[in-house]
């Protein structure tokens, strides 16, 4: 009876073992998920979390995100760990099929196994939800997955990070999390005319296609669009959606509610040291200009006195932190001047985080401002204080008054 005592004893904790590794695995893969922000793609409006069915809007077409969790026929419930590895390591499905880059295996790549299993045992947990996918509505010949093997060839390459010893472990994490967990170049670069994001220099900034809003430069050193800004502020942004120097409006602030908010404070900050070490970047060549640029500039001066320093202040260093300032604010010295049209016109709205869970919004102006007196105050405010960027016309308003706000 003492031997199967013993015996039993053993077996429990040998059970007990067990269920809380698996239990970590999950919660790990749980945070991991967050990190990747995964839940923002693969939920479609109203339905249930990591599902999948949200469109991915590309220039070539529309791409229904696939359900991932684990219904057997609509899922990932007959896919194994070796299979998920393969998806975010390879680029390629369940069946061996060239997966489309919509789905950023190019940054995924540099994942660990250790990480994508730990992924992978977090989605098995979820409940099971039938889902069947819909069809891209990608046009010809962009729907031939036979033509990703020799963009493949081209621009993607797979391999997991490598750590670089002449770095610190903080620079490390965050070159792991930023280039390839967190894919902020899959937003922060232009894209080429096959849709493969640019890399070097890595994180340069560029409009993201289809959803046009401009995703800036992440350099904090000369000419960077962070540039002034301190490892603390990167964190505060990404932590609550606001720092002093601007506020996370349009898709980051998606980005900020879902994801980077969850983020511990060593990810965090470990992100920014990584983004800190980004080199300097040469300075941009200035658009031709506006043949009535001073003129917009000056009637927007009235326009902006009347409409908006009230809550940014004369001097557009905005006021407390409820309204951020506009001085050096990257969302209005962006090189295309989207941003800020797009909020002019559409409002901003912050992200509700658990650092600021009330925030501040901005209203929208569009029907308050026509086309000339949106240019002439978008043009002040890119031009006013310490601000250099280029002016914007009435028909730049008007490409982006139709595109829907966030």
């Amino acid at each position: 009876m003492r031997i199967a005592a013993k015996l039993s004893l053993v077996f429990s904790l040998l059970v007990a073992a067990a269920t809380a590794h698996a239990d970590g695995l999950v919660e790990r893969g749980r945070y991991l998920a967050t990190v990747g922000d995964c839940v923002s793609c693969h939920t479609s409006r109203n339905g249930p979390p990591f599902a999948g069915g949200r469109v991915v809007p590309t220039p070539f077409g529309g791409i229904p995100s696939p359900n991932l969790t684990p219904d057997r026929d609509t899922g990932l419930g007959a896919w194994s760990a070796d299979d998920f590895h393969r998806a975010l390591h390879e680029g390629k499905g369940h069946d061996g099929e060239s997966l489309y880059p919509a789905f950023p295996f190019t940054s995924y790549t540099k994942m660990t196994r250790a990480d994508t299993d730990a992924i992978f045992a977090f989605l098995r947990s979820l409940p099971a939800v039938r889902n069947p996918r819909t069809d891209t509505t990608l046009r010809f010949p962009y729907r031939m997955r036979s033509l990703m093997a020799p963009w493949r060839g081209l621009f993607f390459d797979a391999g997991e990070y490598v750590a670089d010893p002449k770095r610190s472990a903080a620079w490390n994490r965050g070159a792991y999390l930023v280039e390839g967990l967190a894919h902020c170049n899959e937003c922060h670069a232009r894209r080429n005319s096959f849709g493969a994001p640019v890399t070097d220099p890595i994180l340069a900034g560029g409009i993201i296609p289809v959803q046009n809003w401009y995703a800036p430069d992440l350099s904090m050193g000369v000419n960077g669009g962070l540039a002034g800004w301190s490892e603390a502020d990167v964190v505060s942004l990404l932590k609550t959606g606001r720092s002093p120097q601007g506020t996370a409006l349009g898709p980051m602030a998606e980005v900020v509610m879902r994801s980077t908010q969850h983020l511990t404070d060593g990810d965090l900050a470990a992100m920014a040291t990584y983004l800190k070490s980004l080199p300097a970047r040469e300075p941009r060549p200035m658009p031709e200009p506006i043949a009535n640029a001073r003129e917009l500039a000056t009637r927007g001066e009235a326009i902006y006195a009347k409409q908006c320093a009230g809550c940014h202040a004369a001097d557009g260093r905005g006021k407390g932190t409820a309204y951020p300032p506009l001085d050096r604010n990257p969302s209005v010295l962006d090189p295309t001047g989207i941003n800020a049209i797009r909020i002019v016109l559409n409002g901003g709205f912050a992200p509700a985080t658990a650092g600021n869970p009330r925030p501040y919004s901005m209203p929208p102006f569009s029907q308050r401002l026509g086309d000339d007196d949106a240019a002439s105050v978008v043009t002040y405010i890119r031009q006013a204080w310490s601000n250099k960027a280029a002016a914007v016309s009435p028909n730049d308003v008007r490409a982006y008054r139709s595109v829907p706000g966030d």
